[in-house]
């Protein structure tokens, strides 16, 4: 992460951008996702175009993985890489594996 910041890449986090609308809380996990996915679309496509980000805990769920990718595809942009940390939902490492998107240990010394 240092190394992103060092790139002055753009960190994101739903946890962060959720904060200020703490006191609106869905009360559903469907709601919650829906005001996850709404909060980093306003995000994602208020973005410079090509501009550089590291994300983290997002995407959490195998169903904002897709939705990510159809923002990716819609801006005519792509991901070079995902590193998944400890903890990571493994149908979305699987979904980024089978995409050839995974960085191992040893590409990131490289």
């Amino acid at each position: 992460m240092n190394r992103g910041r060092s790139l002055n890449i753009e960190h994101v986090s739903p946890v962060r951008l959720v904060r200020p609308e703490i006191s609106r809380r869905p009360v559903s996990t469907a709601a919650e996702e829906a005001n996850t996915l709404a909060l980093m679309r306003r995000w994602f496509f208020a973005r410079k175009p090509d501009a550089g980000f590291v994300l983290s805990e997002f995407p959490a769920t195998l169903l904002q993985a897709k939705v990510f990718d159809e923002w990716l595809d819609a801006r005519d942009e792509s991901l070079h890489g995902v590193l998944a940390g400890p903890g990571s939902n493994e149908t979305v490492v699987e979904h980024y594996r089978t995409l050839g998107l995974i960085l191992e240990a040893g590409d990131l010394a490289a």
